[in-house]
């Protein structure tokens, strides 16, 4: 589906980010001149036809102080993968659980993210997530830069 002129502005409004004020919408509904309930209604359609996949809040971290941010891999017994890594979601400083596959002299098979405004922040996260699981084989990788972190753009 082809997106309308009204979408493509709201797009190219919003993709460096909403703004930070108490009525978002309404903003972008005056730079638009249209209605508020427009800009929703048009956003909700988006999503619906698969324009956009998501709509929604992305916290810059680093911007907010957060600048520990840590890869964990975890050696998890193939048998267990699926109930381990359920667990490992639900810790709310896991920003993302993936499994993937081990590799020769690469043992591990679950990967999790945390942030933090420490390492040692990241080191105790990390702990915690292996005393709930009884998984003991495990690393944590620090991130060193950010390179690219940005949706698609118009």
């Amino acid at each position: 589906m082809e997106m309308t002129e009204i979408q493509k502005q709201i797009l190219v409004l919003t993709q460096e980010g909403i703004p930070i004020t108490s009525s978002p919408y309404q903003d972008i509904s005056q730079q638009l001149s249209i209605t508020e309930e427009e800009v929703v209604k048009q956003i909700t359609l988006m999503k619906e036809l698969g324009i956009i996949r998501r709509f929604g809040a992305s916290i810059g971290h680093r911007d907010i102080g957060i600048t520990a941010n840590a890869m964990c891999v975890w050696n998890v017994p193939d048998e267990n993968v699926e109930d381990v890594g359920k667990l490992m979601a639900t810790v709310d400083d896991v920003t993302h659980c993936y499994a993937r596959p081990r590799h020769p002299g690469w043992p591990y098979n679950i990967f999790t993210m945390v942030h933090s405004y420490s390492r040692d922040e990241c080191l105790a996260i990390a702990e915690e997530i292996s005393k709930l699981t009884g998984i003991d084989d495990y690393k944590v990788m620090f991130s060193e830069k950010e390179f690219k972190k940005i949706g698609i753009r118009l």
